[in-house]
């Protein structure tokens, strides 16, 4: 375990840039009493270089927290760009409104309030424009119907990223009883079943611990 903390924070000092607008939103939601359950820096450097890669303008994230993801996100769409996120609970909306306002993001991010699968069958149902890539950081029993909306909302080269479906090793066990385990083990097979997408999972150990996400591609 101190390997890889150890590790994880060599990687930091080393390839993720000061940013006193992330510090700023870490210090906003920690004295805001925001659970610390945002990506590492590494993770979310990752995600920013990902949606550079694809060259994302229109991005979905699902599970906004104190906005921590939703601006390294803001940071990869560039002028022009869209991150639509939503979240469930008023007060992390509002910690996360205020940290993209000072991060000066406010004319690329839109924030949605409410239960997340209501809001994707609104965008369904407004026949949105697809996304470039969708981020799953929600609710996690919830991940097989947000996978099943999701790709009503893409679009052949959609990028689809699930976090945290390995939780600390308990993903392997068929017998769990834990309504988030037994959330992304079916969203893996569900992913495993569909012919419309090409996935892969990688585990992942650091300073957010042992974990890991699923990667797909629509077709």
């Amino acid at each position: 375990m101190d390997k890889w903390t150890n590790s994880d924070i060599f990687i930091i000092e080393n390839l993720i840039e000061n940013n006193t607008i992330q510090e700023n939103t870490l210090k906003v939601s920690r004295k805001n009493n925001l659970l610390e359950a945002e990506v590492s820096p590494s993770q979310g450097k990752f995600l920013y270089l990902l949606a550079r890669i694809k060259n994302a303008k229109r991005i979905l994230e699902l599970g906004t927290l104190g906005g921590y993801s939703t601006i390294w996100l803001a940071q990869a769409v560039g002028d022009g760009g869209i991150v639509m996120t939503v979240e469930y609970v008023e007060n992390y909306a509002d910690v996360a409104k205020q940290n993209i306002e000072y991060a000066g993001f406010s004319d690329r991010v839109k924030i949605l309030k409410g239960d997340a699968s209501d809001i994707l069958v609104k965008l369904i149902e407004e026949k949105t424009e697809p996304f470039d890539m969708i981020f799953i950081d929600a609710d996690k029993a919830s991940y097989p119907l947000y996978l099943e909306l999701s790709l009503q909302l893409s679009k052949p080269g959609t990028i689809i990223y699930g976090d945290n479906i390995v939780r600390d090793g308990e993903l392997c066990k068929e017998n769990s009883t834990d309504e988030k385990v037994i959330g992304v083990r079916k969203f893996i097979e569900d992913l495993g079943k569909l012919e419309t997408v090409e996935s892969t999972a990688l585990q992942t150990v650091g300073i957010k611990g042992y974990d890991g996400f699923t990667l797909s591609v629509v077709k």
